[in-house]
């Protein structure tokens, strides 16, 4: 049987990873083409009780706490819910995966993008996707997007705007270091233009 196929979704709060990975999901079935949508952290039980935890404004949890639990979340994902799939020959789409802790932790938190990347190496057993789409967005347009959303900020969403400019510059040298798995969509054009961006990247691997 052929392995499925791992497309995740990467970008800055308010970029509309989410909003995509809708569309995405209703183009591709409405083209006959099956695709399990899943979110991170989260996705499975215990990556949820996960998910809940980092994302309350009221805990307070230190860097390295905050690196291992989104280490975590995403050990339990890869072995109960994405292996699975994809060793029977699904295709996936993921609302972030490894890129974001690389990028939020690794740079925003300034633990290390490297030291980051060996924790999830070691959760993910070295899983990678097989294309990434890096929504690129000003930081400060995405923040604004945030805020109008009407829920309260979360523990990450709260943070000052040096916290996602280190983020955005972090997702940029992803791409330029990986530029045949990380494909670039512009996220300040409407909807419908960021979905067409979208099935142009991932073109090739349906």
């Amino acid at each position: 049987m052929t392995r499925g196929r791992l497309i995740t979704i990467e970008g800055i709060d308010g970029a509309g990873k989410s909003t995509l990975a809708s569309a995405l999901v209703s183009a591709l079935e409405d083209g006959g083409i099956d695709v399990t949508l899943l979110r991170e952290p989260g996705g499975v039980r215990a990556a949820e009780r996960i998910r809940a935890l980092v994302k309350d404004p009221a805990a307070t949890i230190g860097a390295r706490a905050e690196a291992l639990l989104y280490a975590a979340a995403r050990a339990q994902l890869v072995e109960e819910a994405l292996e699975p799939l994809l060793a029977a020959g699904e295709l996936v789409l993921l609302d972030r995966f490894v890129d974001s802790s690389l990028a939020y932790q690794g740079a925003g938190r300034r633990l290390g993008v490297e030291a980051v990347r060996a924790i999830n190496d070691f959760g993910t057993g070295g899983l990678t996707p097989d294309r990434t789409l890096l929504l690129t967005l000003d930081p400060q347009l995405g923040r604004r997007r945030s805020h109008t959303r009407g829920a309260p900020p979360d523990r990450l969403e709260s943070q000052p705007d040096d916290f996602f400019d280190r983020i955005a510059a972090a997702y940029a040298d992803l791409a330029r270091s990986e530029p045949e798995r990380v494909k670039t969509i512009d996220a300040s054009t409407d909807p419908a233009d960021v979905l067409a961006q979208a099935l142009t990247a991932i073109a090739d691997l349906l």
